[in-house]
């Protein structure tokens, strides 16, 4: 009995280690056609999942192998005005705020599907505007 404690206590441990949740982010905005680059704050969904791979080759491993990311279960679009564009330029542009999240497998289609790591340069080529 004492095992089969340990090993759910292991279980919900690992889940919780390998929290697929909401991360506030900030995104640069740099437009071309306009004089500054504006900084965002907006949510995205951020955590580890459990992934499984298998070294059985063919169709049989293909059953074993399971591969789920951190990915958007609701996401909106919310607009923002782009200061200092010209008349002719409209400044208004969508951006994406997560609102809830969870292991899933990622749809190729609709998501980008890879780790980008983060940089540590700047984010801007342009001067960075507060809004």
């Amino acid at each position: 009995m004492g095992m089969l404690f340990c090993s759910l206590l292991i279980a919900l441990g690992a889940d919780a280690l390998m929290a697929c949740s909401l991360e506030n982010y900030t995104l640069y905005v740099n437009r071309h056609e306009c004089g500054h680059c504006m900084a965002i704050n907006t949510t995205i969904c951020s955590g580890m999942c459990f992934t499984q791979d298998t070294n059985v080759a063919g169709f049989v491993g293909k059953r074993f192998l399971i591969q789920k990311g951190c990915m958007h279960r609701s996401l909106v679009y919310h607009a923002a005005k782009m200061p200092g564009c010209p008349l002719h330029i409209d400044p208004v542009f969508f951006y994406p705020v997560a609102h809830r999240c969870r292991c899933m497998k990622c749809n190729t289609a609709r998501n980008e599907c890879e780790h980008k790591p983060k940089r540590m340069r700047n984010k801007c080529s342009k001067p960075l505007r507060a809004v």
